[in-house]
């Protein structure tokens, strides 16, 4: 025998009692007999002995063929089902009070299910007014259900409908809502779950058109928008108007307009539909959709017909936003001077217009209402020029002008002196300066070379102006420096020493200024006092200059100036002139006296003469240092460790010592005495030579008016030592030609007229 229970623990539990014993026995029956049951139903199990009397008997109830309630006197017992886990085969078996022998009935199987949940099955979802529709619900594979409907809308909360007190499996409804269901069974009753929601929507035969106001295309951000749903019929009911855009509604409006701004992410299809306001659910169709297209807010372009004019012409601008219509626009004008304004135009679209006047223009469009204004278009400047073009010139006119001279450039223009004229100097077609005047006066860098040009244009009309003017080069080097040379470099005492400068970066308009170089011995890095050679105060606009009878060892400097005010050159290194000559004021002696030394050798240069301080300077091909830069200054005498070969003197205060030019033979200690005795020899044999040619040549200056020159000679630097004054060349070629060997020869012949007169130095 088959049975279905419903039962609600969250899980469906089938139960089925298949009759399994003998009739004759005993009889196990259940009630309700539902074929399922599920959690929270209950189940009375009946067992029914064949025989006797009720209180006869003893009964018990096994499940699974396991005892699962012990022998009693109860022949009914209700089972409460709370789980899955009462699924099972029941069985009841009776015992006689008087007997131990149990009769078993037949076997029940109980399956139990998890609670359900109804089917809610709709004939449609939509009918028109005045139709209905059946909504159906039930429970499948189980039975005894009455059915209990629910009601509800978007506006209201959900309400049970009243129905008959049949099984209500099936209903019919005319209004639109959303509805659900569930069944019940039992007593006490149990409960399905709610079923899932079905909404009817009960339509209106009239069909809406969704308008937009105003209808541009595209729409652009930041317009307003008027969407329109028209309805006919029905204007003395109370509805509802709805907007989708891509058919999810996003807005809800009691009148049939919906005004709003646009954006780009506003951009899609809407339609619209209306409802009654008390029933959602009872509505008309949606309209057709239409496209709402939004743009981000334009630029409008401005275009004008040139951009510089002649005085007295005009131009046309032309504004316009492109693929879209509806547009007034608005002009503007500024100029650099003045803030900007807008233009008076007439009523119509201005779209274009003509203007005579300098300035930077723009444009914006505008429409709808309130109204909706675009971008600014970008500026157009109009420039209107005067047909005398400038020309720029540069006073002094130097090239190349060098950094920190006073430069003047002058922008000409004939004719307009009455007017007020601003004049502008452009760099690399930059604007770099303005000034009231034609003149603009600066001091020059070298940042600022370049290709200049200039115009002149109206104080109050910055855009009404002269043509630019030609372009004009202005090359701007470093300061420059100025090269010193002397000759001689030797000196011939008494004799004149040309000084020639040079500027760097030859250019014209120079002076050049000439200065005696004196020693400041405060100053430890070894610098002169720059003291100006007679004459040259002003300048001289010759490059070189004549000191004439120096006697001594002395030192030079230059350099050029040229402008008002005076722009000067770097000063020149200083160059010496050397004398032999032994000065009674300042005198330079070196120990060993000897004219051999070798660049390992130490030497001690002392300084003699009326000072208490001195110091040793040498001059090298590459270096003009104290002797505390290679040397050891002690008192009046420079120490030298590591000898080079160079020019050698002595400095204090305005006085320069005699010079000597000493050569150093990169030759080791170990050399040099192991051949002592071979230099002795070679020495000796030269000085007898020598002797006997200075004697010679003594007595042939005694014939040549006794003459005094000096003579240095050396290997390395004979542009400093082959100097030579009041000697012809065939003397010059027999005094070279005996010259040679490794020795170094230092002499001094006095004429018996001039005793001071040191007749050769020689540095072999």
């Amino acid at each position: 025998m088959g049975h279905t229970l419903l039962c609600e623990l969250g899980l469906f539990l089938l139960c089925t009692f298949p009759f399994n014993g003998h009739a004759e026995d005993a009889v196990l029956t259940s009630d309700p007999d539902w074929s399922t049951f599920f959690p929270g139903e209950s189940v009375t199990f009946i067992c029914d002995m064949k025989e006797g009397e009720v209180t006869d008997w003893e009964y018990k109830i096994k499940k699974d063929d396991k005892e699962f309630i012990p022998y009693n006197s109860h022949k009914t017992y209700p089972l409460q089902i709370s789980s899955t886990y009462d699924s099972g085969n029941y069985q009841c078996c009776g015992r006689k009070r008087s007997s131990h022998d149990p009769k078993c009935s037949n076997v029940l199987s109980l399956t139990v299910s998890g609670r359900p949940k109804p089917t809610l099955t709709p004939g449609t979802t939509t009918i028109s007014v005045g139709d209905t529709v059946r909504l159906t619900c039930s429970v499948e594979r189980s039975d005894g259900w009455k059915y209990e409907w629910f009601r509800q809308t978007s506006d209201t909360e959900e309400v049970q409908l009243p129905t008959n007190d049949g099984h209500n499996k099936v209903i019919s409804v005319s209004r639109g809502g959303i509805y659900r269901c569930r069944g019940g069974r039992g007593n006490p009753h149990f409960f399905t779950y709610i079923s899932d929601d079905v909404t009817i929507h009960v339509t209106f035969p009239n069909k809406p058109v969704l308008r937009q106001q105003p209808y541009w295309s595209p729409t652009f951000s930041g317009e307003m928008i008027t969407l329109t749903c028209e309805v006919s019929g029905g204007e003395s009911t109370e509805w509802v108007y709805e907007w989708r855009r891509a058919r999810s509604v996003v807005h809800h409006e009691n009148k049939k307009y919906w005004k709003f701004r646009a954006s780009e992410s506003i951009s899609g299809d809407y339609d619209c539909r209306r409802h009654l306001r008390d029933d959602s659910y009872s509505s008309t169709e949606w309209s057709e959709a239409i496209t709402l297209s939004v743009s981000r807010r334009p630029r409008p372009t401005l275009t004008p017909g040139t951009t510089t004019i002649s005085v007295g012409d005009t131009v046309r601008l032309t504004c316009s936003v492109e693929r879209s219509d509806g547009w007034k626009y608005e002009w503007f004008r500024r100029t650099s001077d003045t803030n900007e304004v807008q233009l008076s135009t007439n009523d119509g679209q201005n779209k274009i217009i003509s203007v005579s006047q300098g300035g930077i223009y723009r444009c914006r469009g505008g429409r709808g209402n309130p109204d909706f204004y675009t971008y600014s278009s970008d500026e157009v400047t109009i420039h209107i020029t005067f047909l005398n073009k400038p020309v720029l010139s540069q006073q002094p006119y130097w090239s190349p002008t060098f950094s920190g001279e006073m430069i003047t450039l002058t922008c000409e223009v004939s004719g307009g002196e009455s007017t007020e004229w601003v004049y502008e100097w452009r760099r690399a077609r930059s604007v770099v300066y303005r000034e009231n005047k034609k003149y603009w006066k600066f001091r020059a860098s070298e940042s600022i070379s370049g290709d200049y040009d200039c115009r002149r244009r109206l104080r109050d009309d910055s855009y009404s102006s002269t043509e630019w003017s030609d372009s004009f080069s202005l090359m701007i080097l470093e300061r420059p420096l100025s090269v010193l040379t002397v000759s001689p470099s030797w000196l011939s005492p008494g004799a004149s020493v040309t000084l020639s400068c040079v500027v760097q970066h030859p250019s014209a308009g120079w002076r050049f200024y000439w200065y005696k170089a004196l020693p400041d011995i405060s100053d430890k890095f070894g610098s002169y006092i720059k003291e100006l050679l007679p004459g040259s105060i002003d300048g001289t606009a010759q490059d070189s200059y004549i000191v004439h009878g120096q006697r001594d060892t002395a030192g030079y400097l230059c350099r050029a100036g040229r402008g008002d005010p005076v722009y000067h050159t770097v000063y020149s290194n200083p160059k010496f002139v050397w004398s032999g000559d032994f000065n009674p004021s300042a005198s330079l002696t070196v120990n060993p006296d000897r004219a051999q030394h070798f660049t390992s050798d130490s030497v001690s240069l002392t300084c003699e003469g009326n000072s208490t301080e001195w110091r040793v300077r040498r001059f090298t091909d590459t270096s003009l240092l104290l002797c505390s830069f290679w040397g050891t200054m002690n008192g009046s005498t420079c120490n030298v460790h590591e000898f080079s070969t160079a020019v050698y003197w002595c400095e204090s205060g305005s006085t320069f010592s005699n010079a000597v030019n000493i050569t150093g033979q990169p030759v080791s200690r170990a050399e040099s005495s192991s051949s002592l005795f071979h230099v002795l020899l070679i020495v000796g044999l030269f000085s007898g030579i020598s002797l006997i040619i200075l004697l010679l040549l003594f007595c042939h200056y005694k014939q040549s008016k006794d003459s005094c020159f000096v003579r240095s000679q050396s290997t390395s630097q004979s542009s400093a030592t082959d100097h030579m004054t009041n000697q012809d060349e065939a003397e010059h070629n027999t005094y070279a030609a005996l010259l040679h060997g490794d020795v170094s020869i230092y002499e001094s012949i006095k004429s018996p007229e001039d005793e001071n007169c040191v007749i050769y130095e020689v540095a072999i």
